[in-house]
């Protein structure tokens, strides 16, 4: 029995020890606070220094570089900075790794996106493509996302056109890639030739770009939709010789009830003062193009 009630004696001391550790726990971390990680802080830039510094580890410093520049990514996007260091981890992932597919492709996509989604950056997306391509010149895939940000974000199309006709020449590259390089050439860049190139990016591997085909698609339809609306908004004071006084009104000239939507279901916006319906400056799908003419 007295060894039992010593048991029961220890078992309570533990227990009492580890609730008072718990407890002191909580009151230092309450008074004194961590201070925040120095994310912003980089000691190596140079991929060239970092290589000899790493020796025979540079593959998992790739990794590690890579891993950071995605947390790197997703912190900023719920701040107002500017993705200061998404370029230089990228550069230093791929500077350890000459052949990380992976950090090239999405890496690219990261800095082409707009605010809040990236930095806009193309020219570095543009520049660490190329640097892919000059490590790995086999693949046909970073030419052809080179021709797409030069298609789609720059509005560069003899950029864009060039781009393609390398990819569909490099070996094994997909027979469809060379019919949107004479599309892009021919067509100036207009949306069907835009609907043409985003339909085929659908099919992607990468998730990513199959997202921001997705994306595109939509956008084109809402540019088509705000074109029809002004027409109609036209065609409204031509017949009253008065405008609208908001989209409401224009639909029910028209047999429509209720506000006409985007895409993405947010309702279109309209100025009174200038006549023009656009798209809500709430949508998802903002900002527009501005570089594709209705053909």
């Amino acid at each position: 029995m007295s060894s039992r009630a010593g048991g029961v004696v220890a078992i309570a001391i533990v227990v009492a020890g580890l609730a008072l550790a718990a407890l002191t726990l909580r009151a230092r971390d309450t008074a004194y606070t961590l201070p925040g990680a120095a994310e912003q802080l980089m000691y190596l830039r140079s991929g060239q220094v970092a290589s000899r510094v790493m020796l025979s580890f540079k593959a998992i410093a790739s990794d590690i570089y890579w891993i950071r520049a995605i947390q790197h990514y997703g912190n900023e996007r719920k701040t107002t900075t500017r993705f200061a260091l998404l370029q230089p981890l990228l550069d230093l992932t791929t500077t350890l790794d000459p052949h990380f597919n992976i950090a090239y492709r999405f890496g690219a996509i990261f800095l082409s996106l707009d605010p809040p989604n990236g930095p806009a950056r193309r020219d570095q997306a543009v520049a660490l493509l190329e640097k892919g391509l000059a490590n790995n010149p086999t693949r046909w895939q970073y030419a052809h996302d080179i021709a797409f940000i030069q298609y789609w974000y720059t509005g560069d199309k003899v950029a864009a056109a060039r781009w393609f006709e390398k990819a569909a020449a490099m070996p094994g590259s997909p027979a469809w890639i060379r019919p949107l390089a004479a599309t892009t050439l021919l067509e100036g860049g207009d949306r069907q030739g835009a609907r043409t190139m985003l339909n085929e990016l659908r099919g992607s591997e990468e998730r990513y770009v199959r997202a921001a085909a997705e994306r595109g698609l939509l956008q084109l339809d809402a540019l088509d939709q705000v074109d029809e609306l002004n027409r109609r908004v036209a065609e409204f004071n031509a017949r009253t010789h008065v405008y609208p006084a908001d989209l409401l009104e224009l639909m029910h000239a028209y047999g429509f009830n209720g506000l006409p939507p985007d895409p993405t279901g947010t309702p279109y916006a309209y100025d009174p003062a200038t006549h023009v319906a656009s798209l809500s400056p709430t949508s998802a799908l903002n900002p527009l193009p501005k570089t594709l003419p209705k053909k």
